[in-house]
């Protein structure tokens, strides 16, 4: 098949798990003999949109990118106030909620016109996600002349509601989630009628890491230590598992290091028992996850958390977010870990981690059994493949109908 995947960034330096999801399918598709090529922008970086890639097209990892360049960096002074009005919980107008888009970004106005001289070229165009102004703009247009697949990586989070997505989603020919959880919120937000599948992440289950030299080279010596994986972001849960761990070691005094591996967006208070890494390559993130006693999984909003299921690979218990449906529903199907909710039952999950070994062996056997059996990439692909098969035959659906004229009063 000819794929062309549409997501807002792309590449190595870029961390975020739909991207990385992107990728990891995209390198895989063209490895098993599809022509593969991917639409983005020239940005590294969600919070500004710079341009930091070259324009242009060139190969990666055997696939085809083609990069477009953002018109201009996201203007912060602009973006904030709009985006706490559009999404302050009182309705506002469909042309506001289009403008609240594009400053969203990443704002790259040749998008739609390489997909209207394009996208009839291949067998399917695939979209990854549902909010950034890639997939806005550019999926509308593709699926004009192309069978399209969009993968919303979805969750109850407030720009989901707004009457903007109304339209957008019953463009796509054909839905691809990750999760059950995500299918059920999406169908019950969106009430469609589409092709769909449950797809997954592939995990390699050979991948292990070296916890002596991430112990050596972040000072942690024979320190036991806990580790957050993931963007330091408020809404990644990841300022208040820094303040949840504070109180502990209040409570606690000890050895214990929390340890916070990824991309600083947000400030944390400086501890003495909370090291930061800042954003690190694939394999150092392996290692981290070798020596910590457990994965903690504090997201409010994930569509699938790729983290979890790479700890599971490496036999690690995971004490995850129980507002969550997400991660509860990974935790409740694979027995891996210790869902919490608040600070007492967070205290009294690492508690039981930290004091029984046998425990957390086998919470890490059950995520580890479960990941082989859900996530193996030849599994995932081989689904993959067949949807894609389907979408591909099945041609495009009835064109939506878009609400631009209308407002929202």
């Amino acid at each position: 098949m000819r794929l062309l995947f549409v997501v807002q960034r792309y590449g190595a330096r870029v961390a975020g798990g739909a991207e990385l999801c992107c990728r990891e399918y995209a390198t895989r598709l063209a490895s098993r003999g599809h022509h593969v090529e991917v639409l983005t922008s020239c940005a590294v970086s969600y919070v500004d949109w710079a341009n930091e890639f070259p324009e242009g097209r060139h190969e990666l990892d055997g696939v085809v990118v083609n990069r477009l360049p953002v018109a201009c960096p996201r203007d912060h002074d602009l973006f904030g106030p709009l985006h706490a009005r559009v999404l302050g919980g009182r309705p506002t107008p469909l042309y506001l909620q289009r403008e609240w888009m594009r400053q969203q970004g990443p704002y790259v106005p040749e998008l739609p016109r390489w997909l209207e001289r394009e996208a009839d070229t291949f067998d399917a165009v695939v979209f990854f996600t549902y909010l950034y102004y890639t997939t806005w703009a550019g999926l509308p247009v593709a699926a004009a002349q192309a069978p399209t697949v969009l993968h919303p990586t979805a969750h109850d989070e407030p720009p989901i509601h707004l009457p903007l997505f109304d339209y957008l989603f019953r463009h796509a020919t054909g839905l691809g989630y990750l999760t059950e959880e995500e299918g059920e919120f999406v169908e019950r937000r969106f009430r469609l009628r589409r092709p769909s599948a449950v797809l997954g992440i592939g995990m390699d289950l050979d991948a292990t890491g070296a916890e002596e030299r991430f112990r050596r080279e972040h000072g942690l010596g024979d320190r036991p230590y806990v580790v957050f994986v993931g963007r330091v972001d408020p809404h990644k849960g990841a300022v208040e598992l820094a303040d949840m761990f504070r109180a502990y070691k209040a409570r606690n005094p000890g050895p214990l290091a929390l340890v916070v591996v990824g991309e600083p967006v947000w400030p944390l208070e400086p501890h003495p028992d909370i090291v930061v890494t800042g954003f690190v390559d694939e394999s150092v993130k392996r290692d981290a996850l070798d020596g910590a006693i457990a994965l903690l999984q504090p997201s409010y909003f994930e569509s699938f958390s790729m983290v979890v299921t790479e700890a599971w690979v490496q036999g690690k218990p995971v004490l995850g977010q129980r507002r969550n449906d997400v991660v509860f529903g990974q935790l409740r199907r694979s027995g891996g870990g210790i869902p919490y909710t608040g600070f007492a039952e967070f205290e009294c999950a690492l508690d039981m981690v930290l004091g029984d070994a046998a425990l957390r062996e086998r919470l890490g056997k059950n995520g580890r059994a479960y990941v082989e059996r859900r996530y193996r990439w030849d599994d995932v692909l081989d689904r993959y493949e067949r949807f894609l098969g389907h979408i591909s035959r099945s041609g495009m659906p009835a064109r939506a109908v878009d609400p631009a004229a209308s407002s929202v009063s």
